[in-house]
């Protein structure tokens, strides 16, 4: 500095003033603060979310494909039925020496019946649940995505209260953004 009103600035003078004019600070600096957060939360969220709804799909996959395969189970069981109803026809119908033949085809037939029965409705049983499995992942999906959609909601809430400098907006972005939060745990402990 000079005394005859000529003002030269330091290096730290200099520093200063910068730090001044482009520190965050105030509700500018809270807003940048708040947006970061909410959108790192919010990038977290939005994975657990895809990742859930690929899970969901993978498991109404799997209930389609066990779905299928109880199907093929119970087109071989009435395939063995009706080969037991043709022998139970001819056991009516031959003479009395091939009877026994035919009568040990029929218990034959039952018992893989009752085989095949067995393993169908054991498919149909992991069918269902595949389906439920998938029915939580997409509840969760849900969860997920309700959470996200409230902390980008926030963020674009702290851009407008930055422009318009309303603090109120800075208090609804606080809330929704803590509402946004909220459901992401609820998602994370499956409510």
């Amino acid at each position: 500095m000079s005394g005859d009103g000529f003002h030269v600035h330091g290096p730290h003078d200099h520093e200063l003033e910068h730090a001044a004019q482009h520190e965050p600070k105030g509700m500018a600096g809270q807003l940048a603060v708040i947006t970061a957060i909410l959108a790192t939360i919010g990038a977290f969220f939005s994975y657990m979310g895809g990742a859930t709804q690929a899970a969901a799909g993978l498991a109404k996959n799997d209930a389609a494909i066990k779905k299928t395969e109880a199907s093929n189970q119970w087109n071989y069981y009435q395939a063995k039925s009706s080969k037991q109803n043709l022998y139970e026809l001819g056991l009516e119908l031959v003479p009395a020496d091939k009877k026994d033949k035919f009568t040990a085809e029929i218990a034959r037939y039952k018992t893989e019946k009752a085989e095949i029965k067995a393993k169908a409705e054991e498919l149909e049983k992991l069918s269902h649940e595949f389906d439920e499995k998938s029915e939580a992942q997409m509840h969760q999906h849900h969860r997920w995505a309700q959470a996200t959609t409230a902390l980008q909601i926030s963020i674009a809430l702290a851009a407008i209260a930055l422009l318009t400098r309303k603090r109120w907006l800075e208090w609804a972005t606080i809330g929704i953004g803590v509402a946004g939060t909220l459901t992401g745990v609820a998602a994370w402990l499956h409510f």
